[in-house]
């Protein structure tokens, strides 16, 4: 049994599996890998980045570790997210991963409001979080507040009637085959308004 609410399926995804081990990233290398990739001069680089041509020399030379700051005008300059700085290139290979629930094999979550089906479950280090839930939930009452967590999700209605409720908009009734997405980290809750128990697809972004 878990909590009430799917952050702590947030959480055993993000806490499943074993942890990968990777040598140490060489900042430097990375950002002449990135700019050069970008066929930019150094010049060119700083320019984009508001930083002086030593500077960027020094930093991809590792004379100098660069402050947040710099990270930050490194990062807006090549386009990028300031963790894409230090995740490492990749190394040509096309990655292989797959993972195949079949229907009613997924692991199981039961909730006092949802019935949660994990799918992909067996994959570690996943950067999306699907799941099946019936929704048992009736009314808002039943839920202890909203519910919150970082990135984005998606919701689709596989059967039944839901009534979305979120916490900037109005609710809004929705039906099979009907979707949303929305930021998760607004508060957001699930009830079931036709006779039956709804289901639903949830997506959810792990990354943050």
């Amino acid at each position: 049994m878990i909590g009430k609410d799917p952050k702590s399926l947030i959480q055993i995804a993000r806490q499943s599996g074993t942890t990968e081990i990777s040598e140490p990233l060489d900042l430097g290398a990375r950002v002449r890998e990135l700019r050069k990739a970008r066929d930019w001069t150094l010049e060119q680089a700083a320019g984009q980045a508001g930083l002086a041509r030593s500077t960027l020399s020094k930093i991809e030379n590792g004379q100098m570790s660069p402050t947040y700051e710099a990270l930050k005008k490194l990062a807006t300059g090549l386009e990028i997210s300031v963790p894409q700085l230090f995740t490492p290139p990749a190394q040509g290979q096309v990655g292989g991963r797959m993972a195949v629930t079949k229907n009613g094999e997924g692991s199981a979550q039961v909730t006092t409001t949802y019935e949660h089906e994990l799918l992909g479950d067996t994959l570690t280090q996943k950067q999306m979080l699907p799941y099946r839930a019936r929704v048992r939930a009736r009314s808002m009452d039943e839920f202890d507040g909203w519910v919150r967590h970082g990135g984005e999700e998606f919701l689709y209605v596989l059967t039944g009637v839901i009534k979305l409720y979120t916490e900037f908009y109005e609710p809004v009734e929705m039906r099979r085959g009907d979707s949303a997405y929305y930021d998760a980290s607004m508060g957001h809750n699930v009830i079931s308004v036709s006779d039956e128990d709804a289901s639903i697809l949830w997506v959810t972004s792990l990354s943050s």
